[in-house]
């Protein structure tokens, strides 16, 4: 069976500076085992991407190692919305980090949401960490500049019925749900033996939330528009140690989870369906709209739907080595990736080149 190639609107690729836990090479290469064939990639890298200086690293390094088609956010900073002119065209979006997560880039100045929503092109998206009540309020912010904002990794049943209402009031507001959000939570027992105990609520941001709000993730899937990885990679010795950072990594172990969940498997409860079509519309469709990606041409994800196997950190091929779906059986296999006519995946194996993946920037 095809698929369209897939895109993951949300990963954080580690380059530059924390190389160890992944880069531009093994992050495309796991991107491609799991479906994917285009990847954006966060800003909250060492240094953070915020000035023309740190966005020329990341950039260099994606055109040097990315194995799939990329595109890298620039990072909001309190000071620098007036400074992104020259180089925001070369970014897929902005990226403002409203809550406390991994990395430097927490906007605590509401003068500043004000500020990079005056200044940053209206023709490219603005992205946005934000929970709770920051979700209103940023709506709010955005309808005062009349832009329309994207809100990632959202997890909790107050949040998505606050952006369903914003929906269905004309807000020009898009989301997205991460994996390990539609299938676990804060009740969800470990089933990692290589990481006793690190399946905790405060092990990923945003945390994983209550049974009941996983529950309305499902109940509210019509108005969720992409599923997203947030792919965030550390190394089990990292996420042993007493101060383990936030993060799951989640490249190849989306498409397969979704898969099961189409056969009926690990669904919040029984009535609430995923279809083929509900993947590809989340995965392909919408990200493209909303980020305004090319067409990847001659490019397409062959899976075998019915093809069981359990997911094993040890096989992955991210740098992490680990995941926390650790023993879950699930149904559906990607077999093989073509990208723009080459096949660079096939049967467990990596065959695209470093380098051989392109910006998206540059097919424009």
């Amino acid at each position: 069976m095809k698929l369209p190639g897939l895109i993951d609107i949300h990963t954080h690729l580690r380059e530059p500076g924390q190389t160890h836990k992944e880069d531009f090479s093994s992050g495309t290469a796991a991107a491609l085992a799991g479906g994917i064939t285009t990847v954006l990639a966060m800003p909250n890298t060492s240094p953070p991407l915020v000035d023309t200086g740190s966005f020329r690293l990341a950039q260099e390094a994606a055109a040097r190692k990315a194995r799939c088609d990329y595109g890298i956010y620039l990072g909001a900073s309190n000071t620098n919305a007036a400074d992104l002119a020259p180089i925001a065209r070369e970014a897929v979006g902005l990226k403002m980090y409203l809550d406390a997560t991994f990395g430097p880039l927490l906007l605590d100045d509401l003068t500043a949401w004000m500020a990079h929503f005056e200044h940053w092109p209206a023709d490219r998206p603005i992205v946005a960490h934000a929970e709770r009540a920051n979700i209103p309020a940023l709506i709010f912010v955005a309808g005062m500049f009349n832009r329309p904002v994207h809100i990632c990794h959202v997890s909790r049943r107050e949040e998505i019925e606050i952006i369903r209402a914003a929906k269905e009031q004309g807000h020009p507001v898009t989301c997205e749900v991460t994996p390990h959000h539609l299938f676990l939570d804060a009740d969800s027992p470990n089933t990692n033996p290589l990481t006793p105990n690190f399946l905790t609520p405060d092990s990923v941001r945003p945390l994983l939330a209550a049974p009941a709000d996983r529950q309305a993730l499902w109940e509210n899937l019509d108005y969720i528009d992409c599923f997203a990885t947030d792919h965030a990679p550390h190394l089990l010795s990292e996420k042993r140690s007493d101060s383990p950072p936030p993060g799951f990594p989640g490249l190849e172990t989306v498409l397969p989870l979704l898969l099961t969940a189409v056969h009926g498997e690990r669904i919040a409860a029984s009535r609430y369906a995923l279809s083929l079509d509900d993947i590809i519309l989340r995965m392909h469709t919408n990200p493209r709209r909303i980020f305004h990606l090319p067409e990847q041409h001659d490019t397409w994800v062959e899976i075998d739907p019915e093809a069981g196997y359990t997911l094993r950190g040890a096989e992955l091929h991210t740098k992490a080595g680990w995941t926390p779906f650790e023993g879950w059986q699930v149904k559906g296999r990607v077999e093989r990736v073509v990208l723009r006519g080459q096949v660079v995946y096939e049967n467990g194996k990596i065959l695209a080149a470093e380098g051989y993946g392109k910006s998206v920037i540059g097919y424009r």
